[in-house]
């Protein structure tokens, strides 16, 4: 004996259609999950190519935006932490939370399984700019949600890479502004400038 419901279907076809239909809705939260797990990583697929990994016993610590490779000086782009004592550029005396920032930059680098870089340009100092990348990760936001350093973006724009800029400015918007102030205007009144 078989029970029809409205549309003259058995319930056994009715049952399998559900299954079928749960079915299809699992493999498209499934196909979801995995596409926006993928996404995690912050490095953009078009510049994944020009990333350069970093042998991490070659990382030596200078300040919250900077550090030394090898050869290199590497600026971390997008971000401006707070100064530290630099007795060659005219900085003779810590900004606070500058200690700080400089201490997380470097426990970050070395606590990392990976960490790459994408190269920009060399500034006016001869300074790499580049983004840093830590387990996939942008340093630079590491940074702003500490409440360790500024972004630049909205001063220097995306340098070429909006999808980078676009995660700084994000993580900027959404955390507390930090405690201290901005470098640059620090810099302006504490900097000793040779004269000559």
């Amino acid at each position: 004996m078989f029970h029809y419901d409205l549309f003259g279907l058995k319930i056994d076809k009715l049952i399998c259609y559900r299954r079928h239909i749960i079915h299809l809705v699992l493999f498209f939260l499934s196909f979801i999950l995995i596409h926006c797990d993928s996404r995690g990583d912050e490095r953009e697929n078009k510049n994944a190519l020009n990333l350069i990994r970093i042998d991490k016993s070659a990382i030596r610590p200078d300040d919250g935006d900077t550090f030394f490779y090898k050869d290199l000086t590497i600026r971390i782009l997008g971000i401006d932490a707070p100064e530290i004592i630099h007795k060659e550029h005219g900085i003779f005396e810590d900004q606070p939370y500058g200690r700080k920032a400089a201490v997380m930059t470097i426990n970050i680098l070395r606590k990392a399984k990976i960490v790459e870089y994408l190269p920009f340009q060399n500034d006016k100092y001869g300074r790499l700019l580049a983004h840093v990348f830590v387990d996939g990760k942008l340093l630079a936001v590491y940074l702003i949600k500490a409440g360790l350093a500024y972004e630049t973006v909205s001063y220097y724009g995306d340098n070429g890479f909006p999808g980078i800029a676009e995660r700084i400015l994000k993580a900027a918007h959404e955390s507390p502004r930090p405690p201290f102030e901005r470098p640059y205007k620090w810099r302006r009144r504490h900097q000793k400038r040779k004269w000559k």
